[in-house]
């Protein structure tokens, strides 16, 4: 019997050193040289500092920076938890948003909800809009909109809230993706965003669109995908052209 265990244990010491330990050295010999970059984890560098990666997307929420698409991976972006809502394009919660309370009794957001998000997305980008209700009835004493309120005007079932854009918005300014980490937005989103800002910058809007077109990734292969924007990417050109104001 010991024999016959000879040849096994020395198969699969071999097999250990040689799919275990030279094949991993290899291909990670292999990868750092000819594609370095890539291999650890596309990371974007400003003033020599780790500010990111390309893959994965970040909550950018200032004025002075391009947003990216909404996110349910976690808080938002958490690589720790991809993923989408999961929910139907007929949910009345992806359309409309939930609130729910919280352990002090609150009443806070659960989801935002489509609506919600086409809201936030025209008066954060001046963008012309109408609303069966004047949007002041639901501003906070600091004159923010108040996301709890819009949500429950949504979900009226006597009167329910109704805000139409006047402009067509891209369907990625408002509806993430699968894996809550998708770092672009499309070039449509991206311009709808132009004016604010390049105000908030006080940049010339042409020199703004201009910062768009270098940061815009082409379909692989001219055919494969669609055209599409690094948020991140962009961003850093923006800071480095256009620093924001102090």
């Amino acid at each position: 019997m010991i024999k016959e265990l000879g040849p096994g244990l020395r198969l699969m010491l071999a097999l250990t050193v040689l799919t275990g330990l030279l094949y991993p050295a290899v291909m990670t010999g292999v990868s750092q040289a000819l594609f370095s970059k890539q291999a650890n984890g596309s990371l974007v560098t400003q003033s020599g500092n780790v500010v990111g990666s390309s893959l994965i997307g970040q909550p950018f929420s200032k004025p002075e920076y391009f947003h990216p698409r909404p996110s349910s991976a976690g808080a938002g972006y958490d690589a720790t938890a991809s993923s989408g809502s999961n929910l139907g394009p007929t949910s009345a919660k992806l359309l409309h948003g939930t609130t729910k309370t919280d352990d002090k009794g609150k009443e806070i957001v659960d989801f935002d909800g489509i609506a919600d998000r086409i809201v936030h997305y025209c008066v954060d980008n001046d963008l012309p809009y109408t609303s069966s209700v004047p949007l002041d009835q639901f501003k906070d004493a600091q004159g923010n909109l108040d996301d709890v309120k819009l949500i429950k005007a949504f979900n009226d079932t006597k009167t329910p809230l109704v805000f139409m854009p006047k402009v067509q918005l891209p369907s990625d300014a408002v509806t993430g993706s699968a894996s809550g980490l998708d770092p672009h937005i499309s070039p449509a989103n991206a311009d709808l965003q132009i004016g604010r800002v390049a105000k908030s910058r006080n940049a010339p809007p042409d020199q703004v669109r201009s910062l768009i077109a270098e940061a815009t990734e082409r379909p692989a292969l001219g055919f494969i995908g669609e055209s599409r924007v690094n948020v991140l990417l962009l961003n850093v050109s923006l800071d480095q052209k256009f620093p924001p104001r102090k």
